[in-house]
């Protein structure tokens, strides 16, 4: 028998080399230490306290840190924001995880397109960023309900962020599911996720001591090995403590830094500093101005927290939009409304763009880390478009004609407890009621947050917060009296989380007399919903349109579809639809005059929109390249 050897067989050493070159190209490709059985893999030991300062593995490691919400931009724009926040010098993304938009029905969830969370933290990691996750159940973050699903309201006694059996039930159920999709993404498993917050500033919240131990437990019991850290601002920071988290700040001045700082130390001693949430900007409501931060000022503090060897996240980096009905609320003195932009005055625009911040803070951070960032992405090409000017019109008496047959209740029923959407209620948009009255006399009731009054297709005034009655005029036999009730945005900071109900909440009363028997439409305006507007069902526009009303027009764009920007000068309040995309809210009273328009929604050629107007149209819809978010105001 012949001995073979590598001498004889000069041409199989190549093979052998070659084969051995091309299999170390492809494991370092694929990750090859995610193909080794876990006991086989060098252990790695995560994000760690040592007396002041982080430690990930053996390096001191400061955590600086920005906010992009993946549920506030397009999928298809996630890369170009994290590249532009990795160029800003930061190494780490924060986010939040909204409950509301992830199960919008009990027990179905929905991780796909804009709501891939998975393909968001993947994205980051791939970016070259760690990642700290905020998987509340509560977030507040300007989001309906705080990110809570409405249909939790339908207990009469719910008690939301306690321990309730109601509530504590649902969270299970909802850990589960997400809990089985990021604990592989924990960096001890070779992840991007290097620490995970414990709910969100509930010591400013504090009705139930049990609480943030529970779901403290109900993270670990599902696999969350990294640290945990708890976030609170001034209000609620010595209450918000939980033993074995990491307790972190948010604010925005120098003043609070150092007073919430000696808190901070009187409370767990010697540990690493963290702001998790600086706030950058703020958020604006409907009615008021839009607020500023000035870019001097966000460098100063920013320069101050760093330089005392504090950890920091940006609250927020980049804002993006609240696309939908998805705004949320505050309500302490007046019911205020967020607008659909969240610019928040942030380092990048709504649409992406660089600002003076991001300028001066690139500077900073690359400074202090002594690495050059990378070269910031071009920036994404915007465009202004030939005026929109829309060709038919359905009014919404035609449009319910279309519809399923309405509800029937001998009593008004809340938006949340409609028997619609497999028995979970109605979360977001509008409810027409109707009942026959056969007087005249003063209305009366609790709306929420904004109806229309109607007497048959007469507009006769409107009720909400302020506005709790309104005359009936004279009126002879059979009338029907039509409420249209918007849902504005369930508030999502403060102690009456748990009254968001919205809709007509309990009795509708003529001169103190409960009207009966109603009919009830759920107008929810998803895309399911307009597909019933079939195309000859529109009309040309008439002279003086009977409203509210919906109008119908294409948007023609180019070659190369591009961002922009719709203003809506003439039109007063309502909401506009692109492709079936939901842009969000307008209204006149502003601060917010255009309405953000992401090209990568648009189409080569025409695109359909749809806009709900309440009360009075504009001729056309135009479009800019440049957004005007409204007046300034400088925040103190």
């Amino acid at each position: 028998m012949p001995t073979w050897s590598l001498r004889r067989r000069p041409g199989r050493t190549l093979g052998l080399l070659l084969l051995l070159t091309v299999s170390f190209l492809v494991l370092r490709r694929l990750k090859w230490s995610t193909l080794l059985p876990l006991w086989l893999q060098p252990q790695r030991l995560g994000l760690r306290t040592k007396g002041s300062d982080f430690v990930l593995e053996d390096s001191t490691f400061q955590i600086f840190g920005g906010s992009i919400h993946y549920f506030r931009v397009p999928k298809e724009y996630w890369r170009d924001r994290l590249l532009k926040m990795k160029a800003c010098g930061l190494n780490t993304l924060t986010t939040y995880v909204p409950w509301n938009l992830h199960e919008p029905e009990r027990g179905k969830f929905d991780f796909s397109g804009n709501l891939d969370l998975e393909a968001f933290i993947q994205l980051a990691a791939k970016i070259g960023l760690y990642v700290i996750l905020r998987p509340g159940p509560y977030i507040c973050s300007e989001i309906d309900l705080g990110g809570l699903p409405s249909w939790l309201l339908q207990d009469p006694d719910m008690k939301l962020r306690t321990t309730y059996h109601g509530f504590t039930k649902a969270v299970d159920l909802y850990f589960d599911h997400l809990m089985s999709r990021v604990v592989p993404l924990q960096y001890k498993y070779g992840g991007p996720i290097i620490a995970v917050q414990v709910e969100n500033e509930y010591g400013s919240y504090n009705k139930d001591r049990a609480y943030m131990p529970y779901i403290k437990k109900a993270l670990e019991d599902r696999g969350i090995i990294e640290m945990l850290l708890t976030s609170d601002n001034k209000d609620g920071l010595q209450k918000g403590v939980v033993d074995g988290v990491l307790a972190t700040i948010n604010l925005q001045s120098q003043q609070e830094l150092k007073e919430l700082n000696s808190v901070l130390i009187s409370i767990q001693g010697i540990q690493p500093k963290m702001v998790m949430e600086y706030w950058t900007g703020w958020f604006d409501s409907w009615g008021g101005p839009h607020n500023i931060l000035d870019s001097s000022e966000v460098l100063q503090t920013v320069s101050a927290i760093t330089k005392a060897g504090s950890s920091i996240n940006l609250y927020m980096f980049h804002g993006g939009t609240n696309f939908g009905f998805i705004n949320g609320a505050m309500h302490f003195n007046d019911y205020k409304a967020d607008v659909t932009s969240y610019d928040y005055d942030a380092i990048l625009t709504e649409a992406g763009d660089y600002t003076a911040k991001y300028s001066k803070l690139r500077q900073l951070f690359g400074t202090i880390s002594g690495i050059p960032p990378p070269p910031p992405p071009e920036l994404i090409l915007k465009m202004t478009y030939e005026p929109m000017r829309p060709s038919f019109y359905l009014s919404l008496w035609d449009a319910i004609l279309l519809m399923d047959e309405p509800f029937k209740s001998e009593i008004p029923v809340n938006m949340e407890n409609l028997p619609v959407n497999n028995g979970n209620g109605q979360a977001f948009g509008y409810v027409l009621y109707e009942t026959t009255i056969f007087s005249s006399g003063v209305l009366s009731g609790l709306v929420r947050d904004r109806g229309q009054v109607f007497l048959n297709r007469v507009s006769i005034g409107f009720l909400d917060y302020k506005t709790t009655k309104i005359t009936i005029p004279l009126t002879q036999g059979y009338t029907m009296l039509r409420i249209l009730v918007e849902n504005r945005g369930r508030v999502n900071y403060g102690n009456n989380i748990d009254t968001q109900r919205k809709g007509l909440i309990g009795n509708l009363y003529l001169n103190n007399n409960p009207l009966k028997n109603f009919r009830i439409y759920s107008l929810d305006m998803t895309k399911k919903f307009f597909q019933r507007f079939i195309a000859d069902k529109w009309s040309l526009i008439p002279k003086e349109p009977t409203f509210p009303a919906f109008f119908l027009g294409a948007l023609s764009v180019g070659i190369y579809p591009s961002d922009t920007f719709l203003k809506l000068e003439g039109w007063v309040k309502g909401v506009v639809f692109v492709n079936d995309k939901n842009l969000g809210r307008y209204w006149n009273i502003g601060p917010q005059e255009t309405l953000y328009l992401p090209g990568v929604w648009l189409d080569k050629g025409l695109n359909k929109v749809i806009i709900f107007e309440e009360t009075m149209a504009g001729s056309v819809v135009q479009s800019t390249d440049t957004p005007y978010l409204g007046r300034n105001q400088y925040i103190n």
